[in-house]
């Protein structure tokens, strides 16, 4: 491990949130040290072989909007943002998996809501006055379930906004956070098109978030170690003072810091006073080894089906559940071939289940509820040389892509300043 003079940045986990925070930190004269306890980088964002289907698979479908500067600008510093594609315009394709109506909303490139105006460019059975409750929802002063704030129902609700808080906030829409709901608003909706374009890694997760990291990392002098599970901090005088690995124990200077991007539930191991998220929600995915219709949009979302949302990718079709805790004590064949019934339908393919997979993460996200985000700690905590990132931090943001960058910078910029003020 390098040691300089100026001290070296310790960062717990290899998740997106630490390997933002490994790529803020490279930039400085510190050196940067990261601890992974598994054998692989990317946490919940991840790819993988599976043997199952013999497909390269990511964990789970992660969508990033255009409007989601701090994960594309990190894509742009590990040199991998073209791996991020989507359609050329703002534009969301839906389907109704009863009736089979179809609908497309296309939001243009401008920097203002227009298509809100426009009849055939809006949800089908809409007027403009049907949106205001999203300005309501955007400015909304205090955390109030999105229930208190708006009517979850009705053609806007069922059409557009229900399917888009719920893959958001991966709750159900009535119980989420009518505050980390206005965010998503704010920095997408409200922007125009230009800021919800679409943006998926059609190639995989792990060949645009982690081995372009992890590449650009080592060249610039990170160290990164697998296997290297944290056990135990030592405190001492308002800072850790020791981190004790399964393999190594590292005493720490006075210009050494620590920067704790783990689960919240493994945090709390650490760091016992803790005041973390307490609930969770899962997410269901499918994938399918068949070759996608070349009809079919870059993304789909299904009403009135199972399945929410359906990518066709590169040599297969992938579908995800949100908030899919119901789901989970099904036996795994029968709730494939439900969610494949769906793509089926809608796609016009046979319904004879192809090679599949599920993956189901029971704590994929914390529960974007009031009384849960209260519960998201600062970046900050009480010793001077610990600093806490992960998207079930305090980012003002759901537990997504964008928020787990946010909040490894985040972490990043807090150390260095701590530190520098400490020299």
């Amino acid at each position: 491990m390098p040691l300089s003079d100026a001290g070296t940045i310790h960062i717990v986990g290899a998740g997106l949130a630490g390997l933002a925070a490994a790529e803020r930190l490279s930039r400085s004269h510190w050196d940067v040290a990261v601890h992974e306890a598994t054998a692989v980088a990317g946490g919940r964002c991840r790819s993988y072989h599976d043997q199952s289907t013999g497909m390269v698979i990511d964990n789970g479908t992660h969508l990033l909007l255009s409007g989601n500067h701090a994960a594309i600008s990190f894509t742009e510093a590990i040199g991998s943002r073209s791996g991020l594609r989507g359609p050329d315009e703002a534009q969301f394709a839906f389907v109704d998996a009863v009736t089979g109506e179809q609908w497309t909303l296309r939001f243009g490139d401008s920097r203002f809501p227009w298509w809100v105006f426009d009849k055939d460019r809006r949800v089908p059975q809409t007027a403009v006055v049907d949106y205001l409750p999203l300005a309501r929802l955007a400015w909304a002063t205090a955390d109030k379930p999105i229930g208190d704030i708006m009517k979850c129902g009705g053609p806007i609700y069922d059409r557009f906004v229900g399917p888009l808080l719920l893959a958001a906030l991966n709750i159900a829409p009535q119980e989420g956070s009518a505050k980390l709901a206005g965010a998503v608003v704010r920095e997408t909706l409200a922007l125009g098109g230009q800021a919800c374009r679409p943006l998926l890694a059609y190639e995989g997760l792990g060949s645009v978030f982690v081995e372009p990291a992890i590449a650009h990392l080592r060249g610039r002098g990170v160290t990164i170690s697998f296997k290297d599970e944290l056990i135990e901090l030592l405190f001492s005088n308002g800072r850790v003072t020791q981190m004790k690995f399964a393999r190594q124990t590292v005493n720490l200077g006075e210009n050494d810091g620590v920067i704790l991007a783990v689960p919240p539930y493994v945090a709390t191991n650490f760091v016992p006073t803790l005041t973390v998220p307490s609930s969770f929600r899962g997410i269901v995915n499918a994938h399918f080894r068949i070759d996608p219709p070349s009809h079919l949009p870059p993304m789909l979302g299904v009403i009135n089906g199972t399945c929410e949302w359906i990518f066709p990718l590169p040599g297969r079709i992938s579908a995800t559940i949100s908030d899919g805790g119901r789901l989970f004590d099904m036996p795994r064949t029968e709730l494939a071939q439900i969610i494949w019934n769906d793509i089926a339908k809608v796609a016009g393919l046979p319904s004879t289940l192809p090679p599949w997979q599920i993956v189901r993460e029971r704590r994929a996200t914390f529960a974007a509820t009031p009384e849960q985000n209260t519960r998201r700690p600062s970046a900050k905590t009480a010793w001077n040389n610990l600093f806490l990132a992960g998207d079930w931090t305090q980012t003002g943001l759901p537990a997504t892509i964008e928020g787990a960058v946010r909040s490894g910078y985040r972490a990043a910029d807090l150390v260095k300043h701590r530190l520098r003020a400490a020299a």
